[in-house]
């Protein structure tokens, strides 16, 4: 695969790939000069209401779900295999985030958009419904495919239908999707459950999906389906990449499962993990990822180290808001609300045309801002430093990831070939979540080496822990906090070198 050259707003000029030179502005699916518009004009209205609605449907799953899953791992005496509800979803995501690459890439976003969605509900429905704890997690796993199927076929549908100059705009109208769930959300949840059961939270949720339906599946029939490049042969399945996207699954799972306990034999399942995902993963990300190789290998990398990073810490402060400085659960919880509104306004000033010129410095600025945040939180380990202090350095964090999340989706997309959007968005969204796991795998893992493992069995829903372990905590922020330092340099690197259009090739 390659990658296309950066090009200027309101423009769709191409240049080759392979050559340096030439124009590809007469091949179908390139762009033609952008046009005045907006995500809500008459030719993108209903596509942009009914995608949108895909991510709000998502984000809302997401925060209400959560809330009540552990009434139902109680009810159904599986709180031992509780944390296999997460990891479900999260291995078999990753699989579906290959899938829909090749298969949008070979067909377009239509078919893996519906057979998402459709998942994505049923899924739901099989966890609702489950009178088992094993049924349940089938369930979780089943939508965690249609998950990894919807989030990259969304990515090509907004690098079809969408001329340049409009992507960071519905870019930020995904990451404002998220605002009112992660407020709403677990209220709404928690009230449903303790008033009507949990099973209502899951089987409520997919009555959402007939208005995301009706709306985008149409719109995306008439602006992006079908191959890029509808003279050329359809591709066959590279079947290499599904055994790999096997392989990743697979491995995730090892480590995850590896990462339950401290104990020597989890070497195995850890070292099994780690033989599965190692090839899996240089064979699926960008040639030249891991060393931060100018271009699109630099887009993906910084991907997962802002996600990963930001994700493990934030992981970490409500917990050591309740055990060490006594707060409730829902003040500590409250402390980090503020968040969702910044990262919506982080992701509303990339989408303005003034900050085009300038996308990569704030970026660069973005990821420093994430990592005095990290840095910041905890310092209320120390009694005499407030605890707003958190929720102030948060709302910088947020701010920073809303323009750092969204910039690299944007980029991506710009450097992508229009028939490699599918497999180069599967990449960035691999590298973000399989970073997620990684990095909240050994955050978790130091924590509980420093006895912090002990807090979680002192606290009470209103008190603070009887033991103090401030060392646990730190081990966990000061290494995020020098991982998202990182990715303010890798974040320089997001041009391609000078005579190289988009950097090296992805493999």
């Amino acid at each position: 695969m390659s990658a296309l050259e950066p090009r200027d707003a309101g423009t769709a000029a191409a240049v080759d790939p392979n050559t340096g030179t030439g124009s590809r502005a007469d091949r179908p699916g390139d762009r033609k000069p952008a046009a005045p518009g907006s995500v809500l004009d008459p030719a993108h209205r209903a596509l942009s209401i009914g995608i949108v609605s895909v991510v709000l449907l998502i984000a809302f799953e997401a925060t209400a779900v959560g809330t009540a899953m552990p009434v139902a791992a109680r009810e159904l005496n599986g709180v031992s295999v509780y944390a296999f509800a997460f990891s479900a979803y999260f291995t078999t995501s990753l699989f579906g985030m290959v899938l829909a690459g090749q298969w949008s890439d070979r067909s377009g976003p239509l078919a893996p958009l519906a057979s998402g969605i459709s998942a994505f509900a049923a899924g739901l429905l099989l966890s609702g419904t489950a009178g088992a704890m094993w049924m349940f997690v089938l369930g979780r796993a089943v939508q965690g495919l249609g998950g990894g199927l919807v989030i990259v076929a969304l990515y090509v549908v907004v690098s079809r239908a969408y001329d340049e100059h409009l992507r960071p705009a519905i870019m930020a109208a995904f990451a404002a999707s998220w605002v009112v769930p992660s407020v709403v959300g677990p209220l709404a949840s928690g009230t449903i459950t303790e008033h009507l059961g949990w099973r209502w939270v899951f089987v409520g949720i997919p009555a959402l999906v007939v208005l995301p339906l009706a709306l985008a599946l149409p719109a995306i029939r008439r602006t992006a389906s079908g191959p890029a490049d509808p003279e050329a042969p359809v591709a066959p399945w590279d079947r290499r990449r599904i055994r790999l996207a096997l392989g990743i699954s697979a491995g995730a799972g090892l480590l995850q499962y590896a990462g339950q306990e401290l104990r020597w034999l989890s070497l195995l399942p850890a070292a099994a993990g780690a033989a599965l995902l190692v090839p899996a993963v240089r064979g699926l990300l960008p040639r030249g990822t891991y060393r931060a190789a100018r271009g699109l290998p630099s887009v993906v990398l910084l991907r997962g180290i802002a996600a990963g990073s930001f994700i493990a810490a934030e992981s970490f402060v409500p917990l050591m808001l309740v055990t060490q400085r006594g707060l409730s659960p829902t003040l500590a919880g409250l402390s980090l609300a503020v968040g969702g509104l910044t990262w919506a306004l982080g992701s509303w000033i990339q989408s303005r045309p003034w900050t085009e010129p300038y996308r990569e410095r704030l970026v660069v600025l973005g990821m420093v801002l994430v990592a005095l945040a990290i840095a910041t939180a905890p310092s209320v380990l120390i009694t005499a430093v407030p605890v707003w202090t958190v929720a102030v350095a948060w709302a910088f964090g947020c701010l920073g990831m809303g323009a750092v999340i969204s910039s690299t989706s944007v980029l991506l997309l710009k450097l992508s070939a229009p028939e490699e959007a599918g497999t180069n968005s599967a990449a960035l969204q691999i590298s973000d979540g399989l970073s997620n796991v990684l990095l909240l795998a050994s955050g978790g893992a130091a924590f509980a080496a420093l006895g912090g493992g002990a807090v979680g069995h002192a606290v009470t829903s209103h008190t603070a822990a009887t033991g103090s372990h401030p060392a646990a905590f730190a081990a966990v922020f000061l290494p995020m906090a020098g991982v998202a330092a990182a990715g303010a340099w890798v974040a320089t690197r997001l041009h391609g070198e000078p005579g190289r259009p988009g950097g090296p090739k992805a493999s």
